[in-house]
């Protein structure tokens, strides 16, 4: 299981931090936000979903609340930790091999704009490989201009202010991002290295992986329902 960091990703903050840089007490404090509710409305009731990089559980629950069955996964047993009423799973998500199918399989957090390329097919083909032939895969991503509108500041009735304070080209289609995150009595910085992805070049990664998208769910384009290739 990895440990060490993984490349161009670090963090700092009180706490354990990932190997990508995320801070486990970060994401225990973070607000919930819309996304159960979008991910609720695009699958059938109690769906069997399967979470890829679950975290402390912050849709997790709320998802079990709303009556879903969810198998859990992440990396770091110390996110694991978090999540209450679900089976969870440590693995990258990249090397996932459960030998069974969900109905849904959700993939959050940006994680399609891995920078490295085969990172991201290698979680794309862990999706693929793990929905029901009639089933769907739930992918957010990132909003438009997301790397060009920087810097910026979002600031949320928690007390949470994120700013996203650079996101500068490092080679081969990549940029190196940097956000801060500070709650009154805590700070935490997280860099990582993400891959812009047109609507096109996003619907082609999924394309070599035997996706396609169904539909986007959010105006902005920022949740995407694909199914298998085949599927009519």
């Amino acid at each position: 299981m990895r440990t060490e960091k993984r490349q161009g990703h670090d963090g700092t903050g009180p706490g354990a931090i990932t190997p990508d840089g995320c801070a486990v007490e970060l994401y225990a404090r973070l607000p919930v936000g819309a996304e159960p509710d979008i991910v609720a409305a695009a699958v059938p009731r109690a769906a069997r979903i399967l979470e890829l990089g679950c975290g402390v559980g912050r849709m997790t629950h709320p998802l079990l609340e709303r009556g879903f069955a969810v198998t859990a996964v992440d990396e770091s047993a110390e996110m694991l930790a978090h999540v209450r009423g679900a089976p969870t799973v440590r693995s990258a998500i990249e090397d996932l091999d459960l030998e069974e199918k969900f109905d849904v399989v959700l993939l959050a957090s940006f994680l399609v704009h891995s920078g490295d390329l085969r990172v991201r097919r290698a979680i794309l083909d862990t999706c693929r490989r793990h929905v029901a032939d009639r089933g769907c895969v739930l992918i957010q991503r990132e909003g438009p201009d997301w790397h060009g509108d920087v810097p910026r500041e979002r600031r949320d009735p928690s007390g949470l202010v994120v700013r996203v304070l650079s996101a500068d080209p490092v080679g081969d289609g990549v940029d190196e991002v940097r956000v801060e995150y500070v709650f009154p009595d805590a700070r935490w910085t997280q860099t990582f290295l993400s891959r812009p992805l047109t609507r096109s070049a996003f619907e082609g990664a999924l394309g070599e992986a035997g996706l396609r998208v169904d539909r986007y769910l959010t105006e902005d384009g920022t949740w995407a329902r694909a199914v298998a290739a085949h599927t009519g």
